[in-house]
């Protein structure tokens, strides 16, 4: 059992250190913040995942403890890293002046979101009402 669980460990620990050396090279290399933001939000996701998977089986299987404080962690990465490249995109989009038409086609009658207005929470009035 502990063999099994060493090569889990040590698998999972290969493979997430490549995912971040994967990660940190595109975030270094990549020339646009567009292309850039993958590479933290999706390589270093996983490869951090990985590690810290890693590390709760190893005190489960040699220490003897069960650690969710890990397992907690990836998944507040998991769930925070998807909403933050979501929220630094449409930043750059707005503060770098792109217009709906520079960008790509989205197959559908909606367009872009991040360039809708917001609705106006005041009522349009209606046809011969007037104001009081």
């Amino acid at each position: 059992m502990d063999l099994i669980a060493e090569l889990l460990v040590s698998a999972l620990l290969v493979v997430g250190g490549i995912f971040v050396l994967v990660g940190s090279y595109g975030l270094v290399k990549l020339d646009d913040l567009m292309k850039r933001l993958h590479a933290p939000t999706k390589a270093s996701t996983l490869g951090v995942g990985g590690v810290l998977i890693a590390s709760m089986i190893w005190f489960a299987a040699f220490e003897g403890e069960v650690s969710l404080h890990e397992l907690l962690v990836t998944l507040f990465i998991f769930l925070t890293a998807p909403i933050t490249a979501n929220m630094i995109a449409k930043a750059h989009l707005h503060l770098t002046g792109e217009r709906e038409s520079a960008l790509p086609d989205t197959r559908s009658e909606e367009g872009w979101a991040t360039f809708h207005e917001a609705p106006s929470t005041v009522p349009a009035e209606k046809p011969g009402e007037q104001k009081a």
